[in-house]
């Protein structure tokens, strides 16, 4: 199936309207020219809202590990964003998202892989992200997965969510801004010619 029919489905998808305490708007943005693929866990509120992935303050916190501005990285061909799950799945009591439902990924993660042929890293952001690809060669917890970056290359790069939930996280790994994210703005650099 061609990209552009296999995303028109994508994004006319309502498999789990039922499950979901709002309208269905899966987020998505991909192209055949994809190099760099970023699959975080779910499209935010705030994303869900304006349709574009990581348009909040976590976006702008990875752009910046990525070393890259907003118009480049919504703009260029070689970057593209395909989360776990294509829509928000809402907000739980404790105050953070729910997960993203496994179901999202089985019905579309496949297909849509396998349209992407010139994917040379996939950036995996959070641990969800990373158990589904990585499968038991993740570690057993996001920060485990992380620092060992070096064994998932040159395909997969692990990355802790660039939420404000993690700046204590950052603050306590000053290892992952000194040795990952200028890995990441190197490998970025070679594939949007920066």
């Amino acid at each position: 199936m061609p990209l552009d029919a296999l995303l028109a489905e994508i994004r006319a998808c309502r498999a789990c309207a039922s499950e979901l305490t709002h309208e269905p708007r899966p987020v998505v943005r991909v192209t055949g020219e994809t190099r760099l693929l970023i699959c975080g866990q779910a499209p935010g509120r705030r994303v869900h809202e304006s349709g574009l992935p990581f348009d909040d303050p976590s976006g702008e916190r990875l752009r910046a590990w990525m070393g890259i501005d907003r118009a480049t990285f919504y703009g260029h061909p070689a970057i593209g964003v395909a989360a776990m799950a294509f829509c928000y799945p809402g907000t739980d009591p404790g105050g953070g998202d729910y997960p993203p439902p496994a179901r999202c990924a089985a019905l579309w993660r496949s297909r849509l892989l396998a349209e992407l042929p010139k994917v040379e890293l996939t950036l995996l952001v959070g641990r969800h992200a990373q158990a589904w690809a990585l499968g038991a060669r993740a570690g057993g917890s996001m920060t485990e997965t992380v620092r060992r970056w070096r064994e998932h290359l040159p395909a997969f790069l692990p990355l802790p969510h660039p939420s404000w939930r993690n700046v204590a996280w950052l603050k306590r790994h000053p290892w992952f801004e000194a040795e990952v994210a200028p890995y990441l703005r190197e490998r970025i650099a070679e594939m949007v010619g920066a």
